[in-house]
């Protein structure tokens, strides 16, 4: 773990103690002096100060790393001192005060409150914004309130280049010089009842606005949101089958074992058990009943049990630090996040791992189609693995993405790391499906449950996966691997790297098993 995230770990759990005291007894948080008054500022500290509660009040002195203040649901939070990228970003309500300058996307992706910032702002000030209100006394970069979809940014000094850009919503107040606005926005004068309603607001800050200052809002001939494809599995495993590798069958009575342990990178306690090597993808597991519902493990999106993963994008981001001290771990979607760099994409895990226990899975998501940048930053973040969805815009074919995924994976040699993948589908899956995925390497298949029925389904999988065992001549499931597949076809053969049934040698074009 680098130094930086270790004390920003630090910080995040010191933040938390102190919260849960200084709430009941409605008293500031200081943060960055000794108990003597004497002055310790806090260095560079990520994902610093972020899913502050309501009435809550911390008071830091220090310059931060990025998303300092982030997800902010209703607390008020004052630097003293200057902060990196994402400050603020996907604040709900709430208020915040930086006393220097910020870095890039100033309140990005925020809803609501306020963020006011008495130097000066990078680029993207306000980025995607869709309410509150964002000040900055100083000047802004360019791209200020690019896509704002509602929302206020005001600047009292000049901007840069392409203001307004991608707008849909909302208006950017300009007191100081404004190049020719962005393309989806439009510029007019301030109105007299606007000039009056920010005054009043600005004044209680010691601020004033000028009767000549601008105002962009969106043109009538805004574009919109780009509609994004839809993206789907269109062929599963079926056209792959599986074959024993040995010429014995597991007698009936020799014990098997079809569990599934997935422990943290370099952990030798804890870990999650999977009765049958499947995640199942819900909104919740809270109101499963049954012996094998009740224990296979879940990825939600709310009210885990301490079994359960929770699946994190940017519409439970703030809720989920309710729940994040009692489960089993937390995927964080970046397919379901705005463009995020590596130190913004630590950042944020940070702000959410300060919050669990040390032996919580942490894991990232996106699409097979990015899977080797998802691997890079599974080994750079130091996290204990990833989900990988088969699904493509258009249709995929999920027998195409083994060789995607085996190959990303031996370049950056995450199974002698101990790191976990796990493919993840689009429908309930068969026995088969499951024994596929793990013998192509990824050891739990993530996917929908039945629409009904799920107790009945895990009961039967679970004899399923048994025979199929005693059938393959495997009395544990990390002994399949790919000299138990064949493709059924020439075709799938082709796009998987898998020798073809019937075949002794894989095709020309393959050197794998």
């Amino acid at each position: 773990m680098r130094e930086v995230t270790a004390k920003s770990m630090k910080l995040g759990r010191d933040l938390d103690g102190m919260l849960s005291e200084a709430l009941e007894r409605d008293l500031l948080v200081r943060i960055g002096w000794g108990r003597g008054g004497d002055e310790k500022p806090k260095r560079g500290e990520i994902g610093a100060i972020s899913h502050l509660p309501v009435k809550s009040r911390v008071l830091l002195l220090g310059d931060l790393g990025e998303c300092a203040g982030a997800m902010n649901n209703g607390g008020n939070f004052t630097l003293q001192g200057s902060s990196t990228s994402m400050l603020g970003a996907f604040q709900r309500d709430g208020r915040i005060v930086v006393e220097k300058d910020v870095g890039d996307r100033l309140g990005s992706r925020m809803t609501g409150g306020t963020i006011t910032v008495q130097g000066s702002a990078g680029d993207e000030v306000g980025a995607c914004m869709s309410g509150g209100t964002v000040i900055v006394r100083g000047h802004a970069g360019k791209m200020t309130g690019a896509g704002m979809s509602n929302g206020t940014v005001i600047v009292l000094g000049s901007v840069g280049s392409e203001p307004g850009v991608g707008m849909t919503g909302g208006r950017v107040v300009i007191a100081g010089s404004c190049p020719p606005p962005g393309e989806g926005a439009a510029m007019r004068g301030i109105e007299a009842a606007e000039m009056i309603q920010l005054t009043e607001r600005l004044e209680s800050l010691g601020l004033t606005l000028e009767e000549d200052a601008l105002v962009l809002v969106p043109s009538d001939t805004s574009s919109g949101v780009a509609e994004m494809p839809d993206s789907s599995v269109a062929e599963g495993f079926e056209s792959i089958a599986l074959i024993p590798s040995t010429s014995d069958r597991i007698p009936e009575h020799s014990p098997l074992d079809p569990y599934t342990l997935l422990m943290p990178l370099g952990s030798d306690e804890g870990g999650l058990l999977f009765p049958i090597p499947w995640l199942v993808e819900s909104d919740s597991a809270s109101s499963w009943l049954g012996a094998a519902s009740s224990t296979q493990p879940a990825l939600v999106r709310d009210s885990p049990r301490e079994q359960d993963l929770i699946l994190i994008s940017e519409g439970n981001l703030i809720d989920c630090a309710d729940w994040l001290g009692g489960c089993a771990g937390v995927v964080l979607n970046l397919a379901d996040m705005p463009h995020l760099n590596d130190a913004e994409i630590e950042a944020i895990l940070v702000s959410i791992t300060c919050k669990m226990s040390d032996d919580s899975l942490i894991l990232l998501r996106d699409c097979v189609d990015r899977v080797d940048n998802l691997f890079r930053l599974v080994v750079d973040l130091d996290l204990d693995g990833a989900v990988i969805d088969a699904a493509s815009p258009g249709g995929s074919r999920a027998a195409s993405t083994l060789p995607r995924i085996g190959l990303a994976a031996r370049a950056m040699n995450l199974n002698e790391q101990g790191r976990h993948l796990l493919i993840e589908m689009d429908e309930a899956p068969s026995a088969e499906d499951m024994l596929i995925a793990v013998a192509a390497g990824c050891p739990i298949l993530v996917a929908p449950p039945p629409e009904e029925g799920l107790e009945q389904t895990l009961v039967w999988l679970n004899s399923t996966v048994q025979g199929w065992m005693r059938e393959l001549g495997i009395d544990g499931l990390e002994k399949l691997s790919r000299r138990n597949l064949r493709a059924l076809d020439y075709d799938t053969a082709s796009i998987s790297g898998l020798r073809l049934i019937g075949y002794d040698r894989p095709l020309p074009m393959w050197l794998g098993n």
